[in-house]
């Protein structure tokens, strides 16, 4: 199994929005920080907003912040909202065609991971995984995000 790109980059707006404290930070801070595409980390941050995981302050000064503590900040929950689905084989996705799901024992045996998998992260927070300021990497060059941006 593997988490989306967009599961990544939540959890690392997370962990940056955590590190900043108090401090507002913005998306093309945080773009040029991770090195990656404004347009996708304002996609992340949107859904983040929604879930109530950050807040949006808008205006000139605006940026973003956590919506909650980071202890209040479950990792299972952020996955859940930013994963499309949990089908790890045919048979758990809609239009499923396998025809060995009527005597198939994986299913059964997958589905137990998964609820572990899930489990696991439940069992952590933000709190757990937030960094220092100085643990993110030097912001990339602006050259870059305008090329891929």
């Amino acid at each position: 199994m593997r988490l989306t790109n967009f599961s990544d980059y939540a959890l690392r707006m997370l962990m940056f929005a955590a590190s900043a404290g108090d401090r507002l930070i913005t998306i093309e801070e945080a773009a040029r920080t991770f090195g990656v595409s404004k347009t996708h980390l304002n996609k992340v941050a949107n859904t983040l907003t929604r879930g109530g995981f950050l807040r949006a302050v808008r205006g000139r000064s605006g940026g973003l912040m956590l919506g909650r503590p980071p202890e209040a900040i479950r990792i299972g929950d952020v996955v859940r909202l930013t994963e499309p689905d949990f089908a790890l084989v045919e048979c758990f996705a809609t239009g499923n065609r396998c025809v060995l799901t009527c005597c198939c024992k994986l299913a059964g045996m997958l589905d137990e991971a998964m609820a572990s998998f899930q489990t696991t992260l439940d069992r952590y927070t933000l709190a757990d995984i937030v960094l220092t300021p100085r643990d993110f990497p030097a912001p990339v060059q602006d050259s870059f995000m305008s090329a891929n941006g």
